[in-house]
C-alpha cells in the first residue's frame, strides 16, 4: 500500500454533483437556480406562510376574541391530590419542593390549591394561591395555608 492507492471508505462520500464549477460540469452558469428572481439570489429565505404574494392564510382568516398578555397561569392541584400525597409520603408539610419531587409540577409552575375533594390530615401547605374553599378546608382541620 502506498499513497497512490488511498481512497475514502465506501459510502463515506455522498457528493453527487458539484454545482457552480464551470460549464463543463453541466451545472455551471446559473448553477441550477434559474434566471433572475429572489430564489436565484444569495441570501434568499422564504418566510413561513409565504404564498407567493397571495394574502397568507393567517391574514385571510378572521380573528376573534381577546388574549390577555398579563394573564397568570396557575397549575391547579386539588385537595384530594394533597390528601393522597400526604398519605403516601406520611408528612404533614407539603411545600413547593415536595410537589416538584412527586412530579405534580415543574420548577417554573405557579401553584394554586383548589377545593375539590376532602381533607382529613392536618397539613401545612405552601403554594402561590388558594381558592376560598381550599383555604377553608385546610383551616377546618387546624392546618395552615402559606402563600409563597
Amino acid at each position: 500500500m502506498d499513497l497512490s492507492n488511498l481512497k475514502p471508505a465506501k459510502g463515506s462520500i455522498k457528493r453527487d454533483k458539484r454545482i457552480g464549477r464551470g460549464e463543463g460540469s453541466g451545472h455551471g452558469g446559473t448553477s441550477t437556480r434559474g434566471h433572475k428572481g429572489a430564489k436565484s439570489r444569495s441570501g434568499y429565505s422564504k418566510k413561513i406562510g409565504f404564498e407567493g404574494g397571495q394574502m397568507p392564510l393567517q391574514r385571510r382568516v378572521p380573528k376573534s376574541g381577546f388574549k390577555n398578555i398579563n394573564r397568570i397561569e396557575y397549575k391547579g392541584i386539588n385537595l384530594s391530590t394533597l390528601e393522597e400525597l400526604a398519605t403516601r409520603l406520611k408528612t404533614d408539610r407539603i411545600d413547593f419542593q415536595t410537589m416538584m419531587t412527586s412530579g405534580l409540577i415543574n420548577k417554573n409552575s405557579l401553584v394554586k390549591i383548589l377545593g375539590n375533594g376532602t381533607l382529613t390530615h392536618k397539613l401545612e401547605v405552601h403554594a402561590h394561591a388558594f381558592s376560598k374553599s381550599a383555604q377553608a378546608a385546610i383551616e377546618a382541620n387546624q392546618g395552615t395555608a402559606v402563600k409563597l
